[in-house]
């Protein structure tokens, strides 16, 4: 990042956002220095920030001197620290000193007069702001405070804003904010409290989220990982909701071509946070109507623009960052609200690589979102509301609905987590990872289906989909020092299943992947057989042909939904290995296997012996399975093309004669995919099912008739000499 200028707002009580910089955070907070700092270095990015204004320390300052409210607050310290009253009691003392506290004069002025100003710029009598908490000892590459004081949303008015920021003042001191502090070893009165007041983004009419510029889980910095949700943001920020996640991978991101989106997951966004009209309250939570619960929050053009702007964040401030985002619903706009370090993976040795195993594993209680990649295991303890954190046994797992910066104190004791609701971005998520606490958040069900006292084993360790077994299991630990690892003359590459574990393995000194099984993807993800979504009306059980409109539902096409899936799922894998090669297997079920997919009986013969039947390459040019070729390979084309993965290879499995090669490369081209354009390899697995040893005679054969007809191209174009313009691997 380039040396910021000196803070010019040392000595001022009220300044605009605006004109301060990462340098005035002893001044204004981190927050608000940050959004100082996009506000000022990074518009000609394209990073819009609402505009607004700040409160200083040296207001907050003046406003317990004002009030002689320093020595009050260390004397209710201090009987905390000695026994003679609970955390509670401290900190209600503490912030009824401040809410019967009165501004200095001048303080409110400024506060009113820059109020004012800023209801002019956008058009307004009484503009709606949101009112933010930003203390100078937060948002530190160190520590995150995340959400120890309070944010106000929709307030409007200058008494209104006026009361907002003395109740921010006010949450410098709640139990969560105290306790942290005496955790982090801070000093109560060496932190101040800015107060930021920026206009309102319309996001209860739009939508809002968390983004960060490395996959929290895995530390893979290659990734933009984006949480979204609809209405404003505080449903995602506190864990109320299962939110959509987006991933998009970050070297790609620069070339306009590409739109190197490698996930997109529907959540459930039942509820959503909107302004409320009348009353005290200003917001209200709602729920979400069925359409709005079944469709994507953010379009790809959307998901890419943030992504970029979270690069040039990063880029900026020379580290993986921490970001919030909001779109307006009445311009579609989007903005940036705030931006901080990430705290945890940047703290994370790259060297060492841990791993856990479950030795077996029991029944599956609920699952959920994985937040770290341990494992623990204890009793259940169940707590439903923070009104009964007290009885939370220390050691055991905490089984809530959510969390909150209240639930802290107990998080920091508990040997697992595990939340009803919530995602990756959510509070329980962020303080688990920063406490090294494993935890499954957005189960849904966890507190009605797990009995309070019940042992159970949480399971990070097996990526993206933490479980919760029945049973104290058994499991190992595994480390290895990275650097410790020695050098080999063979390009060593690895096998990978699942998308969903491929980032797991990013720092191993891999060449790439070896072998990525198409139909894993299909039968997992996908799980309905690519000729049902081709011709649904040969599907003739109704439970089938309602569960394929069910998983396609998000799609106007059941065909893209296959295509979609397949694609977004075979880049993830080879997102961490770029730019070197991944190796894709064409599907490879046999018969019995395809009829086990929905919908998959109304397409499949049966088969006295599948494994030497219709299979592998036999299928593709094949018109009985050609159409659900296609989508197989308009899915490798995307990835190619559109996303940008350039490093896939193709492999056609069990094929069995050179005539059948040429024939899957003549489909291969029908479909888009041509050999050697833009650098397209493809390899084939060449069998005989009559061979039954790595030595007899007709492999010999065959081998011999593959070095007759072989034809060489380059490497760059083709990759090498091969079966009928293909490159031959013979097993």
């Amino acid at each position: 990042m380039s040396a910021a200028p000196e803070s010019s707002v040392t000595d001022t009580y009220v300044t605009w956002i605006e004109d301060t910089g990462i340098a005035d955070i002893p001044s204004v907070g981190g927050k608000n220095a940050s959004l100082g700092e996009l506000s000022r270095a990074l518009k000609s990015a394209g990073v819009r920030v609402p505009e607004g204004f700040a409160t200083t320390a040296s207001a907050y300052r003046a406003f317990l001197a004002a009030n002689n409210l320093e020595p009050r607050i260390r004397k209710h310290i201090e009987e905390q620290r000695a026994g003679r009253s609970t955390l509670r009691q401290a900190g209600a003392a503490i912030r009824e000193l401040f809410l019967q506290a009165t501004f200095p004069e001048d303080i409110a002025v400024g506060i009113q007069e820059h109020y004012r100003t800023l209801c002019e710029r956008a058009g307004q009598t009484q503009a709606a702001v949101a009112v933010r908490s930003s203390a100078t000892a937060e948002d530190l590459p160190d520590a995150s405070f995340a959400g120890q004081q309070e944010t106000f949303l929709n307030v409007a008015g200058e008494r209104g804003v006026l009361e907002a920021c003395r109740r921010c003042y006010a949450s410098l001191f709640t139990d969560r904010a105290i306790s942290y502090r005496e955790m982090k070893g801070y000093g109560h009165l060496d932190v101040a409290l800015s107060v930021g007041v920026q206009w309102m983004v319309r996001s209860d009419l739009g939508a809002s989220g968390v983004m960060f510029s490395i996959d929290t889980e895995s530390g893979f910095p290659g990734v933009v990982v984006i949480s979204a949700a609809w209405g404003l943001g505080e449903t995602v920020v506190q864990g109320t909701i299962n939110p959509d996640k987006y991933q998009v991978f970050k070297p790609l991101l620069a070339d306009q071509r590409f739109s190197p989106v490698i996930e997109r997951e529907l959540g459930a966004k039942e509820r959503k946070m909107v302004y409320s009209h009348g009353g005290d309250a200003r917001t209200r939570t709602v729920e979400t109507t069925g359409r709005e619960q079944r469709s994507l929050v953010l379009d790809d053009r959307e998901v890419v623009l943030l992504a970029r702007w979270a690069v040039a964040v990063e880029d900026h401030y020379g580290r993986p960052m921490d970001m919030e985002w909001a779109k307006d619903g009445v311009t579609g706009e989007l903005f940036m609200v705030q931006a901080r370090p990430e705290t945890v993976q940047a703290r994370r040795s790259t060297s060492t690589f841990r791993t856990y195993h479950l030795a077996q594993p029991g029944p599956v209680l609920v699952t959920g979102a994985a937040i770290g990649d341990s494992i623990a295991r204890g009793k259940a303890c169940v707590v439903r509301d923070a009104k009964d954190i007290e009885s939370f046994v220390d050691g055991s797992v905490l089984v809530t609905r959510m969390t909150d910066p209240d639930w802290v104190p107990v998080m920091k004791r508990a040997t697992g987590i595990i939340t009803d609701h919530g995602g990756p971005t959510s509070h329980a998520a962020i303080v688990s990872r920063e406490l090294g606490v494993p935890a499954v958040v957005g189960t849904r069900n966890a507190t009605e289906v797990l009995p309070d006292g019940a042992e159970v084993t949480l399971s990070c360790a097996e990526g993206e989909e933490g479980r919760v077994y029945e049973g104290l299991l058994e499991f190992s630990v595994e480390e290895v020092d990275m650097q410790a690892l020695p050098a080999t003359r063979t390009a060593v590459m690895i096998n990978i299943a699942s998308p969903a574990a491929a980032f797991k393995w990013w720092r191993l000194p891999a060449a790439g992947v070896g072998l990525a099984r198409m139909e894993f993807i299909i039968n997992n993800l996908i799980r309905i057989h690519p000729m049902a979504l081709v011709h649904p009306e040969r599907v003739a059980d109704p439970e089938e042909a309602a569960l394929i409109r069910q998983l396609t539902s998000g799609y106007q096409d059941p065909q893209e939904y296959f295509v979609d899936v397949l694609a977004t799922g075979i880049a993830k894998i080879a997102a961490p290995f770029h730019p070197k090669p991944v190796i894709v297997r064409l599907s490879d079920f046999k018969s019995n296997e395809y009829s086990h997919l929905i919908g998959g009986s109304a397409f499949e013969r049966p088969e006295e012996n599948p494994m030497l039947g219709f299979r592998g390459a036999s299928r593709y040019y094949s018109s009985h399975y050609r159409e659900g070729f296609a989508l197989e390979c308009r899915a490798l084309k995307r990835v190619r093309e559109q996303a940008g993965f350039g490093n896939v290879i193709v492999m056609v499995p069990f094929c069995r004669t050179v005539r059948e090669a040429d024939q899957v490369i003549e489909a291969m081209e029908g479909y888009g995919l041509v050999r050697g354009a833009d650098g397209l390899q493809i390899l084939h697995d060449v069998r005989n099912p009559l061979q039954r040893g790595p030595c007899g005679g007709i492999r010999q054969a065959l081998r011999r008739l593959l070095h007759r007809v072989q034809r060489p191209h380059p490497v760059g174009a083709g990759g090498g000499p091969g079966l009928g313009g293909a490159c031959g691997v013979v097993r």
